[in-house]
């Protein structure tokens, strides 16, 4: 059932104030403090980040380890679709890959979640009863972001309302890269709010953010502001999901919970489409933030075709050989 939007929340409204934890109670007390800590954070080196992702994917995996990384995988992925012209129908099918990628292997794990726009997750919802998959939504004017505080919280409780999970939020960008932090994170504060006891995800739209120093700065922000996961991209925006990103924002939740207790996730989307791009975004969670990241709780990757290729080759290591393309259903 589509949940029917109530007028009186669009009018304005006042974000709440997150309480910070310690040591990090007085950093958003002033946008000058907040600016000032966020400027504070250690630096990316370029260079080295580009160095460190590229000796990391020349690692080796035996096959044993291939067969556990593409299972790994498989659970981690959020299979979406995000498209103008979607229906219940390609929802429903959509649901069902998610639940048996394989048909052929009831071994197969089923995928994370399936992610949709918010006026789809009841049918999402519906399709996913019982499974213990989630349905991610996304929300606060996806993808560009530019609406007002009132119609991206009305977005969230709608989606909410109809059945989401996970909420997929893209944060201001327009906002950050002008340096009005505390506008940034008081909107995320109040989105977390709107969900409820639905999981944030917080989308910093890295191919906007320009620099790998931004990215380290929005990933604290967004953690700081309460968001359960820090993700990286739209999809919708070139380029999406890069490995060095990906270890600055691994770096970022690593060092988060040292200094806070609380464990953030991460998922990168957009971009990742075979195996070997899996594998590779594995080696980085494991050897940057540790095997504690290495669950779907933690770690998430965003996709529509990728799904495909991890099934081709998961089929090659159990018969030993390639089936065709036209074995897997085309998303």
């Amino acid at each position: 059932m589509t949940h029917v939007l109530d007028p009186h929340a669009l009018t304005a409204e006042t974000p709440p104030r997150r309480e910070l934890p310690t040591p990090y109670a007085d950093v958003t007390r002033s946008e000058s403090a907040f600016r000032a800590f966020l400027h504070g954070l250690p630096g990316v080196d370029q260079v080295g980040a580009q160095s460190r992702v590229a000796m990391l994917g020349t690692r080796s995996i035996k096959t044993t380890s291939k067969a556990w990384a593409i299972d790994t995988a498989i659970s981690m992925v959020d299979l979406t679709t995000l498209e103008g012209a979607d229906t219940p129908g390609k929802v429903r099918s959509l649901a069902a890959k998610a639940r048996r990628p394989d048909p052929t292997d009831p071994g197969c794990p089923p995928v994370a979640a399936v992610c949709v726009y918010g006026d789809l997750a009841g049918i999402a919802k519906e399709a996913l009863a019982g499974t213990g998959i989630n349905v991610a939504a996304v929300a606060t004017a996806f993808p560009s972001g530019r609406a007002s505080l009132a119609v991206k919280l009305a977005d969230v409780r709608d989606a909410v309302a109809n059945g989401a999970d996970e909420i997929d939020m893209v944060i201001d960008r327009g906002a950050f890269l002008s340096g009005r932090y505390l506008d940034v994170f008081d909107e995320i504060v109040a989105v977390k709010e709107a969900c409820g006891e639905a999981h944030l995800k917080v989308i910093l739209e890295t191919g906007e953010l320009v620099t790998l120093d931004a990215v380290r700065r929005a990933s604290w922000l967004a953690m700081l502001a309460g968001g359960d996961f820090i993700k990286t991209s739209t999809g919708k925006v070139s380029p999406a999901a890069t490995l060095p990103v990906c270890l600055v924002m691994l770096e970022a939740v690593r060092d988060f919970r040292a200094a806070t207790g609380r464990q953030v996730g991460v998922k990168p989307a957009g971009g990742i489409r075979t195996t070997k791009d899996a594998v590779k975004h594995l080696v980085l969670v494991n050897e940057t933030a540790g095997p504690d990241w290495l669950t779907p709780d933690r770690f998430r990757i965003g996709a529509s075709s990728l799904l495909n290729d991890l099934l081709l080759q998961r089929q090659k290591l159990r018969t030993g050989h390639y089936s065709g393309p036209d074995h897997v259903s085309v998303d």
